[in-house]
């Protein structure tokens, strides 16, 4: 999936619903913590803007605007106020949808930690496909 010195790495799977139904429910941030454990535990929106508790602490969750072409793009701002953001497209394939994540390892992350970042977006996304799939 990666070598130790990538500086991205693309984690993908198919997921047997139309890439509509895709697009929904993942922009949905209420969903972030049924699919998404390395992200968020929980979530609540205050003044117009979405928080997650996360293992990172309290962060903050924006997705990109709504688009017909399946970018899911979304920032997530740090409790340091380092803002990573976290390109996410929808890609249509036959009757369903490749969801396809790029892990961009972080300035200072070592390669275990980048290793694990990948291998925990591996885990949500099968965890998602399981939902959606249901």
């Amino acid at each position: 999936m990666t070598t130790p010195d990538s500086t991205s790495c693309h984690v993908g799977v198919y997921i047997a619903r139309r890439p509509e139904q895709v697009r929904e429910y993942v922009a949905d941030p209420v969903h972030l913590p049924v699919w998404a454990a390395g992200l968020a535990e929980s979530m609540e929106r205050v003044d117009g803007r979405w928080y997650a508790d996360s293992p990172m602490g309290r962060v903050a969750v924006t997705f990109a605007a709504p688009n017909p072409w399946g970018v899911l793009d979304h920032d997530v701002e740090l409790p340091s106020g380092e803002v990573v953001t976290n390109p996410m497209r929808v890609v249509p394939n036959g009757p369903g949808a490749d969801l396809v994540f790029t892990v961009q390892r972080r300035p200072g992350v070592g390669d275990a930690e980048f290793v694990a970042d990948v291998e925990a977006v591996a885990a949500d996304l099968r965890t998602l496909k399981r939902v959606l799939e249901q």
